[in-house]
């Protein structure tokens, strides 16, 4: 009902009477009034006069209800520990294909290798439940469909300039301005499900706490909408997954990289290895060119630009 009201609101030029809009959603005025209250309540601007109602102005938060095709299969959360965890459980408990959990900040946001993934208001965390139809040993290419289309939505929707770092930080002008963790279950030898949780520095300002990350409102000098860059996301991710049959996905992604041809530094759990990455191969791993000449292939880690190189 809300997202009725709203559309109703956007296209109209004028006021809209109580009596139109109980006619148009064939409710009483008295429960139009409810939902108007709401949505108030929610953040939107409505003046309510004795004309009628007028919309004049939304609050960026994505509602379910901003999503007129997917209202079922977006959850928002004011805050969470991370949106990661919810939607895990989802996933357990049979939530489908493109579900997406989102938060308005996390208070345990975490990256690779357990790191910190600082929410603060005003950037844009979600974590969406992914059901491909394939064989465990592809579940990485799910991992590089998921970097590549975040990358092409971001340059799509905001004219920032961003690029891929293996394995799927984007970067713009050699700063973080997203990161990306999934985490996978599988059920004889197939993928049962895979979450790809993100985070996007979009209108809140991480530089005091990682002074090498940017976000798209410094970038572009405005603020920037979290709901369609989520929208527009959700979207290129769908239609990728549904359209591509992942043979083309790693020379895709290669196409909008920054890691290929630069001495880096990878940190694993138990290991760090430097040298010169030469090449992504077909299955998503770094191919490291060590001071001895010799090949290293890794499969995980964090990757970052070798400054002593």
């Amino acid at each position: 009902m809300k997202s009725q009201i709203l559309k109703i609101f956007q296209s109209a030029k004028d006021v809209v009477s109580g009596e139109a809009l109980s006619a148009a959603l064939g409710i009483s005025r008295v429960s139009v009034w409810k939902h108007i209250q709401k949505l108030q309540e929610c953040g939107y601007d409505i003046d309510a006069g004795a004309k009628g109602y007028r919309l004049r102005s939304s609050p960026d938060i994505p509602y379910s209800w901003e999503f007129p095709d997917r209202e079922r299969g977006v959850h928002y959360f004011s805050e969470v520990a991370s949106t990661m965890d919810i939607a895990r459980d989802m996933a357990r408990k049979g939530a489908p294909h493109m579900t997406v959990v989102t938060a308005g900040r996390q208070t345990s946001g975490r990256g690779r290798l357990r790191r910190v993934w600082h929410s603060d208001d005003g950037g844009l965390y979600a974590t969406v439940i992914l059901r491909p139809d394939i064989p465990l040993q592809w579940c990485f290419r799910v991992n590089f469909a998921a970097s590549l289309t975040l990358c092409r939505t971001i340059r799509r929707e905001t004219g920032v300039a961003a690029v891929v770092k293996w394995p799927n930080d984007i970067l713009v002008n050699g700063e973080k301005l997203s990161g990306m963790l999934s985490e996978m279950e599988a059920e004889a030898g197939m993928v049962s499900f895979i979450t790809v949780g993100f985070g996007i520095n979009v209108n809140n300002d991480p530089t005091p706490v990682e002074p090498a990350a940017c976000s798209l409102q410094r970038l572009t000098g405005a603020m920037v909408s979290r709901k369609a860059l989520l929208a527009a996301y959700i979207d290129e991710l769908e239609s990728y997954l549904r359209y591509t049959d992942f043979e083309t996905t790693i020379n895709d992604w290669k196409t909008l990289n920054c890691t290929i041809g630069k001495q880096v530094r990878v940190v694993a759990m138990q290991e760090i290895s430097a040298g010169l990455a030469v090449d992504v191969d077909p299955g998503g791993a770094l191919i490291l060119k060590l001071a001895d000449g010799s090949l290293k292939k890794i499969l995980y880690g964090d990757c970052m630009n070798d400054e002593n190189a």
